[in-house]
């Protein structure tokens, strides 16, 4: 069975995924963001942002990919 190292969190964006969030020009809700990447074909809900931001939940390469989008950063600037 896989055994997590990284002090129990299953992503490496999700802490910069709550600052980039938190730092957008009107401070973005959890819901906002869940709505934005639904737009870009990403289903995820708010519920499934709160657990990336508390690195409960994997972040596939698309959704990273759509993240970086949404908060126009590259994707080295998320991990």
């Amino acid at each position: 069975m896989f055994k997590n190292k990284n002090a129990g969190r299953n992503n490496l964006c999700g802490e910069r995924v709550r600052e980039l969030r938190l730092s957008y020009p009107t401070k973005m809700s959890q819901r906002a963001l869940a709505d934005k990447l639904q737009l870009l074909g990403i289903d995820v809900d708010k519920n499934a942002i709160q657990r990336i931001e508390s690195g409960k939940r994997f972040v596939t390469d698309i959704e990273l990919k759509a993240l970086a989008t949404v908060f126009a950063v590259s994707l080295d600037e998320l991990i």
